[in-house]
């Protein structure tokens, strides 16, 4: 069976409505869409009008979509209510895989065999989410990051019966409502972008513990030097930029050899007591008293910025 016509999704079904539920929310309303979300919580309902409410300035400052309107969003207490009629759903249970598996089952069972299903899953993969499925050739992982309706990047996963129609419909819808797709060619737990980051995490832990450098130096480390690049290209392309006119290929002959014995120096620290206590006073310190709404609301201002700043140059 063809699937619906990207450019026919009108309803989107948000499954599970807490913070990336609710961003999600927020952005597909911000693209002219109409959102039904459901939540199990309590205040789940009040709790996803508030964030789309507190969001809304800041997607209208973007650039907001024609039709674009807060007031076509419907919460719903119903997952079958929710997902019924839905053109295309986004699941973000919490990371359980006996209770995502059921849930998409649910969903399944009520929606039209031609619509997809995307499940926000950070960690498991298609594969395993799709064993109780009818219809798995429609699932597949369409992993965000946090916040969803300010950060671009949407990491597009096909699972072992996932048919090839659905990757590419769901990399065509994605980009359709402004995000940056990339597809990863194979399964793996984690996905992309989490496994580099957890991978440059776990040094910095490793620098915290030995006590090479405080948390807040740490964290500049990235902020203020790679990190800046990394908002431009990625570590790849950086590198070889780093090999002047001779590009990677004479990065790899002088500094290959050093970057490969660097990474027979890299630690794998442990989350002991000690090391976990490091990282929470560092933490407090570094915020300054800063509250996590107040940190986040700073890192979301900045990161409008960054985009627009970025918007500009590609319209040049």
């Amino acid at each position: 069976m063809a699937l619906l016509r990207v450019e026919d999704v009108r309803k989107v079904a948000i499954v599970g409505a807490g913070t990336i539920g609710a961003s999600w929310s927020a952005w597909f309303l911000a693209r002219g869409c109409d959102v039904v979300a459901t939540d199990p919580a309590p205040g789940g309902e009040a709790f996803a009008r508030g964030f789309i409410a507190r969001a809304w300035p800041t997607l209208e400052r973007l650039g907001l979509a024609r039709g674009a309107d807060p007031a076509r969003f419907r919460f719903t207490a119903d997952v079958e209510d929710c997902v019924r009629g839905a053109d295309f759903v986004q699941e973000q249970a919490p990371e359980r895989e006996t209770l995502k598996q059921e849930l998409l089952a649910r969903i399944d069972a009520v929606l039209p065999a031609d619509r997809v299903i995307a499940s926000s899953t950070s960690g498991f993969t298609p594969s395993s989410l799709q064993s109780h499925l009818v219809h798995p050739e429609r699932l597949v992982v369409g992993h965000p990051f946090n916040p969803p309706h300010l950060i671009p990047l949407v990491e597009v996963v096909g699972g072992a019966r996932t048919s090839e129609e659905t990757v590419q419909w769901a990399r065509a819808f994605y980009q359709a409502v402004g995000k940056k797709t990339i597809r990863l060619l194979k399964e793996i737990p984690g996905h992309l972008a989490n496994r580099l980051q957890v991978a440059l995490w776990r040094e910095a832990v490793h620098c915290i513990a030995e006590g090479i450098a405080t948390v807040e130096d740490t964290d500049k480390a990235i902020a203020h030097g790679p990190g800046l690049r990394w908002a431009i290209m990625g570590p790849t392309l950086t590198f070889s930029l780093a090999g002047g006119e001779g590009g990677m290929p004479h990065f790899l002959a002088h500094l290959g050899e050093f970057m490969e014995s660097r990474w027979a120096e890299l630690g794998r620290p442990k989350l002991t007591e000690e090391v976990r206590r490091k990282l929470i006073e560092g933490v407090a310190e570094e915020a300054h008293g800063r509250s996590i709404p107040e940190l986040a609301a700073d890192r979301d201002a900045k990161l409008v910025a960054i985009q627009e700043a970025l918007a500009g140059f590609e319209r040049r």
